[in-house]
């Protein structure tokens, strides 16, 4: 039986001519309960070290950085999301975290946690360091980004957003795993195939490296 899904938000999705739907979810059959609570995202990510490695940039690429920050609530832990300005040369429009490519003598976590700050108004110099999640390559600006997972705290009462952002949210983790805002599609190229990992919000879409990081903070908290 298909579900209706929310209505998501004005984001492009560049889908090639070929492409379907995925039926099924990584998240069936899995207990979600684990999301509503902090303690379970913080032991996962405890107990988890990408390959050093993989983390390092190839010479080809932009090295870069984003901050998964996490807010305590009610319902459990609320990920830290931006929509990107429709005047950026890349990735306009699209949800995203905060986060940038490094400056000279940065090291990735001091380049997200600035980029923070840069974008929303968020010191988030008090943050509690959660642990990374593998990097992801971007092919359109040639990014290799490496998410870091930090502990917030407490939502601010509001936002001072820079130029490069329309909008600052969050969302609580339990929300993503619904079956009406989680959806996979797969996508056929001339030179591969890809399964593309997308979320559906009331108003907004997210899709892309953020939407694959997302997805392995999830798994790793429900896998642990």
């Amino acid at each position: 039986m298909s579900t209706t899904r929310r209505p998501g938000g004005s984001q492009v999705l560049p889908r090639p001519t070929q492409w379907r739907e995925v039926q099924h979810s990584p998240f069936d059959r899995l207990d979600l309960s684990a999301l509503a609570d902090f303690s379970a995202v913080r032991a996962a990510l405890a107990d988890f070290t990408p390959n050093p490695a993989s983390q390092q940039p190839p010479a080809s690429a932009n090295p870069s950085a984003v901050l998964v920050g996490l807010f305590d609530s009610a319902v459990g832990p609320q990920v830290l999301l931006t929509r990107r300005s429709e005047m950026l040369s890349s990735h306009r429009g699209q949800i995203a975290f905060p986060g940038g490519r490094l400056e000279p003598g940065e090291t990735s976590l001091q380049a997200a946690l600035r980029e923070t700050h840069e974008e929303i108004g968020l010191n988030a110099a008090n943050a509690i360091v959660l642990g990374e999640l593998a990097a992801h390559r971007t092919i359109s600006s040639s990014s290799h980004i490496v998410p870091h997972v930090v502990d917030l705290g407490a939502p601010p009462s509001e936002f001072h957003l820079s130029d490069e952002v329309e909008r600052a949210f969050t969302v609580p983790l339990v929300d993503l795993v619904r079956p009406d805002t989680f959806a996979q599609e797969h996508w056929v190229f001339a030179d591969r195939e890809v399964v593309v990992p997308m979320f559906y919000l009331d108003d907004e879409t997210v899709w892309g490296a953020t939407a694959r990081m997302l997805q392995e903070l999830l798994m790793l908290t429900l896998q642990r």
